[in-house]
């Protein structure tokens, strides 16, 4: 049996995942997207991370004795935002919605990211949501103002906090929260909002018999609903990025659990840490904003993009640079070349002990290079494919050329000795040497990119493998 640990944000320990229905399999919520534009890079991180333990618990869950995992990823196609697009464009929000919930998909694919076992749309979950508010609105855990209904959490506050590991107090005071003379507490949040002309609404919850307003649900209620729905009153892993920790996420467990009379809505809460992009955080005001298809028009493979994701792992910021996009694009030629028609073979034991250790996709990928530098192909292959690489869905993009894997192992031992040849001249002030290779290399065919960072060696289309190997070979007697 394969005993798979994972950091759970509610109690701030790595725990044993035990499913509470084994037999039905593990089942987890991710949180999606808000379709009203592209994905920017941010998003992509908890999709790549659910998706690495989906296949991971696909693998080991025959083995455990578990049914089938169960993964449920939604979209929020009602939003201010949307609302707001919509009446920009002078569009129909479900033109806008299926839309940006095709590009979407379409995004995630490219990067590797499997579809879902469930993919609810908020609006097909509407009588649900207001089934949840009317039962929080009958147990006097919420209350009408103003065409609204708001989450009482003064009737949660002993619980209430206990994710983000903050009071009541401290929440108010440094909070940012909607202000509104109707909250009878400044931290209460909307579950139904009356509608104006032109957004979409449903008939609403009722007080007294009598409809508080036509309208539509708060964001957090959404997720709620849906979550039920599909997994059940409690289930076993519920994440997101972080920045959904408070208010999202610690929202949703209150009036879950105030609604179905449970203490907790989910065993394991998974977070991943936030997106750098050189070293700062990623906004339009930097120019450093991007989204996926951004990076994906401008010729960066998506195979290239999960693999900057997956070396850093999740509970750390992951700082996203052209550097090491770079080298994974090598990296990735490279074991593509050594892998051209091989069959899969066996996974690597010490792929599945890292994954299984809190979903340690960096010393995953640690592993993968050992197998690589053994010549052990096979494993590669098959070891690779469990973390959503080199499988034949991504392939296509790499032209590795004329230069084969030995080639490319080549290039990665001359990179090394071209950047402590470098370091020595700026010590001697002799920078012949230098010269010198970087000259036998481009005549070689090989592209020569040095920086501060280091060295980089590309094959191109004039790339002689007999005239690199004389170089490898006169290299060696020299050391």
């Amino acid at each position: 049996m394969t005993e798979i640990r994972l950091r759970n944000s509610m109690t701030r320990r790595v725990e044993t995942l035990t499913p509470l229905k084994p037999e039905g399999g593990v089942r987890m919520y991710l949180c999606g997207p808000t379709v009203y534009d592209r994905a920017h890079l941010g998003n992509a991180r908890p999709s790549i991370l659910f998706d690495v333990l989906y296949r991971l618990l696909r693998y080991v869950s025959p083995e455990n004795g578990w049914g089938a995992p169960v993964y449920v990823r939604n979209f929020t196609d009602v939003d201010d935002k949307i609302n707001a697009r919509a009446a920009t464009e002078g569009r129909p929000i479900g033109e806008i919605t299926a839309e940006t919930t095709r590009w979407y998909l379409e995004d995630m694919a490219a990067l590797g990211v499997l579809e879902p076992d469930h993919m609810p749309r908020a609006t097909a979950y509407i009588p649900e949501m207001v089934a949840m508010i009317q039962t929080l609105l009958d147990e006097g855990h919420a209350y009408a103002a103003e065409g609204h209904v708001l989450f009482a959490v003064d009737s949660w506050r002993a619980h209430y906090g206990a994710l983000s590991g903050r009071s009541v107090d401290d929440m108010i005071a440094g909070a940012r929260v909607e202000v509104a003379p109707y909250k009878r507490n400044p931290m209460d949040f909307v579950l139904w909002k009356p509608s104006t002309d032109g957004e979409p609404a449903w008939p609403g919850p009722q007080v007294d018999g009598i409809e508080v307003s036509r309208g539509r649900p708060g964001w957090h209620i959404e997720c709620s609903a849906m979550a039920k729905a599909l997994l059940g009153e409690t289930f076993d892993i519920h994440g997101g990025g972080n920045d959904l920790m408070f208010p999202h996420h610690e929202n949703e467990i209150a009036q879950s659990c105030c609604a179905n009379h449970t203490e907790q809505m989910a065993q394991i809460w998974l977070h991943n840490e936030m997106l750098q992009v050189e070293g700062k955080k990623m906004s339009k005001s930097l120019g450093n904003f991007f989204t996926v298809r951004d990076l994906l028009d401008q010729g960066v493979p998506g195979e290239v993009i999960r693999f900057v994701f997956l070396s850093t792992h999740y509970s750390k910021p992951m700082d996203w640079t052209a550097r090491k996009a770079e080298e994974a694009e090598k990296t990735l030629r490279k074991w593509r070349a050594q892998t051209r028609g091989v069959t899969p073979g066996l996974l690597h034991p010490q792929i599945i002990d890292c994954l299984s250790d809190d979903l340690n996709t960096s010393g995953a990928i640690h592993e993968l290079h050992q197998l690589s530098a053994a010549g052990d192909v096979t494993t590669l292959l098959a070891s690779a494919r469990l973390l959503g690489l080199m499988t034949e869905k991504l392939a296509g993009w790499e032209d590795v050329g004329p230069a084969d894997g030995a080639d490319l192992s080549r290039l990665d031992d001359l990179e090394r000795n071209l950047f402590a040849m470098r370091a020595r001249a700026k010590e001697t002030k002799d920078f012949a040497p230098v010269d010198a290779m970087k000259s036998e290399l481009m005549a070689a065919g090989v592209e020569v990119q040095m920086s501060k960072d280091g060295v980089v060696l590309k094959p191109t289309k004039e790339f002689d493998s007999d005239a690199l190997l004389r170089i490898t070979r006169q290299r060696e007697k020299e050391v």
